[in-house]
């Protein structure tokens, strides 16, 4: 399979995704699987869900006519894809009945073994300084582990207009270009699907959003970025193997490390939401949705085009011996991926919402000392549940899109 295939799935999955999500938004609104407004949630209207019936269908439909279930290779994608239809119908059933937690995580521990079974596994990885480590019988059982683990990790960053298909899009054209120089033919044209299939439904999805794509397209889209990283980086025996998806998908690992440490912080159910995430917290700074989205879909590519550079920067010749210039190349890029990391995450999130507190509480009560300030707006930040910055703080105003 060449890039240009990929190029042509990436443009079917596209136009089929565009053609069916009116259709999925449809559905969503006649069998009641309808998003209603509430505390936790930035939508204002009730919107249908349903909107991951409408990936799947594209991913099916491009994978039918691009990959050939009769090479080996694509017979694993074969058990992908059957995971894939399982995992959506589990959320597509939550969408709409609410499924108790438990249930959700035993449907997606049956869709994740599919692929596992089907080949999809992670026998032996390589470390650097290590070498080859072989993890025998705990392999499958560990990559069906990553497997729920990565669809939860979509599924958390799923709660702003456009983040988690933005985002999934953007990281299988990451996954596209790995696999495509590690020789992963299947997994890179599967990998232009998903991101052709998650554009698709962007169309609709950006804000203000007509549809969702719910936990059908949350866990839909998390079990196929799982298996491509799987298929198309981490079972290589390139050393760096195993940085590609963690540093691909970096942007909703730190958002699912950060809320799940929150949550076991402060005593509360780690599968209850709440707003601690990184796009709860920024818009309680003022930032629009829009807004919000766009920088995250900025610090997505920029860790994302790190990966990629990573496997495409010659700082080594493969021998253990470092080329001088190209390392500095690639030390200068990941010291600006690190730069724009901290800024986002501190600066934005963090200083921004200091200052603007600072100001209410002043002006609600100009005798407060700095010490009581400073340590009203720790107690906030520690917590995460502070009032909203709106346009009344002392000329803040609410950003626009």
């Amino acid at each position: 399979m060449t890039e240009r295939d990929a190029i042509l799935a990436f443009a079917v999955a596209f136009i089929v995704a565009v053609a069916l999500t009116p259709l999925t938004a449809r559905l969503g609104r006649r069998v009641g699987a309808v998003d209603q407004p509430r505390e936790r949630g930035l939508s204002e209207h009730p919107t249908p869900l349903l909107g991951g019936l409408a990936i799947l269908a594209a991913v099916l439909a491009a994978s039918f006519i691009f990959i050939d279930p009769g090479v080996a290779e694509d017979e694993k994608i074969r058990g992908i894809l059957v995971g894939a239809i399982l995992v959506t119908l589990v959320g597509a059933l939550d969408d709409r009945f609410d499924l108790p937690a438990a249930i959700k995580f035993i449907g997606q521990i049956v869709a994740a073994t599919i692929p596992v079974v089907a080949g999809v596994e992670v026998a032996n990885i390589t470390l650097p300084f290590i070498g080859a480590v072989d993890l025998g019988s705990a392999g499958a059982p560990l990559t069906v582990l990553g497997i729920v683990f990565v669809i939860n990790v979509v599924n958390f960053s799923d709660g702003v207009d456009g983040l988690a298909a933005g985002v999934c899009a953007i990281s299988a054209v990451a996954f596209s270009i790995i696999a495509f120089d590690l020789g992963r033919g299947s997994a890179a044209v599967l990998a232009a699907i998903i991101a052709g299939a998650a554009a698709g439904f962007l169309v609709f999805n950006f804000h203000p959003a007509k549809v969702f794509m719910g936990d059908a397209g949350s866990n839909l889209l998390g079990l196929l970025l799982a298996c491509v990283a799987v298929e198309g980086a981490v079972k290589t025996q390139v050393v760096l193997a195993l940085v590609f998806p963690l540093l691909v998908l970096a942007v909703p690992f730190l958002d699912t490390t950060f809320v799940v440490l929150k949550r076991l912080k402060y005593g509360r159910p780690v599968y209850v939401a709440d707003q601690s995430h990184f796009h709860h917290r920024m818009n309680r700074i003022g930032f629009s949705q829009r807004k919000t989205v766009l920088y995250l879909y900025a610090w997505t590519t920029l860790v994302a085009g790190f990966a990629v550079a990573l496997r495409f920067v010659p700082y080594s010749d493969g021998a253990g011996q470092l080329n001088l210039g190209w390392s500095l190349v690639l030390l200068a890029v990941g010291l600006l991926v690190l730069a724009a990391s901290v800024y986002l995450v501190y600066v934005l999130e963090i200083l921004k919402f200091r200052r603007l507190r600072e100001r209410r509480l002043r002006r609600a009560d100009p005798q407060l000392s700095e010490e009581e300030l400073a340590r009203d707006v720790v107690t906030k930040l520690e917590t995460g549940q502070f009032d909203a910055v709106g346009s009344d703080d002392s000329g803040a105003t609410q950003a626009d899109p």
